[in-house]
């Protein structure tokens, strides 16, 4: 069928990231180019926007504030964190017929997935022809059936560096450190501090995951294990520790409007464990902690510049796909290399098999102890976060 005239509309969703906005100017620059789009519009705060028909246009924007909006991190259209419902939805359907929108673009996870296949699923049933693609983004990373997610290499690359400077810190004033990081189901975010050590004793130590069962006595032997080596320890968790029937170790008890219980808004986790290890092994221990949080996904000097250029390409394919036939879908990576042959390839894959359900860190790349991530998982993760810098140690040249 090829494409059709009308009018494009693109939001964002969900935890902006670093990258975000590569996807999104991705996505405007490549409307420019096609004589099939008339206009692009802009919805402020994703799907509420579109509810209120909070709309800009986006065409007007100069190249210029364009190539600044793409280098800076979250989302410049606002997110939003809204579980659409069926009457939304078909409001939302109503909205689309009123300004001919005939390409709605949406950028974010598993839940903005969801979203963009309701109402592509309404358009259907109303015979109303609409190219509905997702774009993925999530600094969790836990996105089905592609390689990796946009936003996961910047973010990656923010942990291990954090990482790589606290491994020095503690060296210099010995102790404890615990430090949390993003992942409520998946460990990939936690997994990325393992980038941080180059020699046997550098940080982190010990590093935990949610896909593994959090037993507070073993963690308890595996912190004294490594200070009796080290005289010191520095800890990486995900905030989604949980227990053996599957509970939090710690959480607010708040929810969003899609039930996840909200972990990182407090440095409680950090907190309860440094206490935990204190009236365990010893009241004299100088323990600390550090929730990472939304520096995680927001800080604009850790951009990793393959994940950059691979959010905006994703964003530009979903364009390009779009106009080549009645096609609806999420864009995924295909990893075609690996190492200096490190390479991505984009493809379509239906919007339903990306929405709702989310992927776990692979059971090959956690230790048999539950306490550390392999050396392997390097293989995957460094291609996405860039080449990592070099820091120095004296060689300690005692005197005689």
């Amino acid at each position: 069928m090829g494409a059709i005239k009308g009018n494009a509309l693109v939001g964002q969703s969900g935890g902006p990231t670093c990258v975000i906005n590569q996807s999104l100017v991705g996505v405007i620059e490549e409307a420019h180019r096609s004589d099939a789009i008339e206009n692009l519009y802009g919805a402020l705060h994703g799907v509420q926007g579109i509810l209120n028909e909070d709309l800009i246009d986006l065409l007007k924007e100069t190249p210029k504030t364009l190539k600044r909006v793409a280098r800076t991190p979250s989302a410049a259209l606002g997110s939003v964190r809204k579980k659409v419902t069926k009457n939304e939805c078909m409001r939302i359907f109503e909205i689309f017929q009123k300004h001919n929108i005939r390409y709605f673009y949406y950028i974010g996870g598993n839940d903005s997935a969801e979203s963009a296949n309701i109402v592509n699923e309404i358009a259907r049933e109303e015979n109303f022809e609409l190219r509905v693609f997702h774009i993925p983004k999530t600094i969790d990373n836990d996105l089905l059936i592609t390689d990796h997610c946009p936003g996961y290499g910047s973010a990656a690359r923010f942990v291990a560096l954090a990482f790589m400077g606290d491994n020095f810190d503690n060296r210099s004033l010995k102790g404890i450190k615990i430090n949390v990081v993003m992942g409520r189901h998946a460990g990939f975010l936690t997994a990325a501090s393992r980038a941080a050590r180059r020699d046997p004793e550098d940080a982190p130590h010990l590093i935990y995951v949610p896909e593994r069962i959090f037993c507070k006595e073993q963690f308890l032997n595996d912190v004294q294990t490594v200070m009796n080596k080290y005289g010191r320890a520095v800890i990486s968790v995900a905030e989604g520790l949980h227990d053996a029937e599957g509970n939090p170790i710690f959480s607010t008890g708040e929810t969003d409007s899609h039930g996840n219980v909200q972990l990182s808004g407090s440095g409680a986790l950090g907190d309860y464990l440094s206490q935990l290890v204190k009236d365990n092994l010893g009241k004299k221990l100088r323990i600390r902690s550090d929730t990472f949080g939304y520096l995680q996904r927001s800080f604009p000097g850790c951009v990793s510049e393959v994940d950059a250029a691979e959010a905006h390409m994703a964003g530009r394919d979903a364009v390009r796909f779009s106009k080549f036939d009645d096609l609806d879908g999420s864009i995924i990576f295909k990893r075609v290399g690996n190492g200096k042959d490190y390479e991505v390839l984009t493809e379509i894959v239906p919007l339903k098999e990306l929405a709702k359900y989310t992927k776990s860190l692979d059971d090959k790349y956690i230790n048999e102890a539950g306490n550390d991530i392999n050396e392997s998982y390097l293989d995957y993760l460094l291609p996405l976060m860039g080449e990592l810098p070099h820091l120095g140690k004296l060689q300690e040249f005692g005197v005689i």
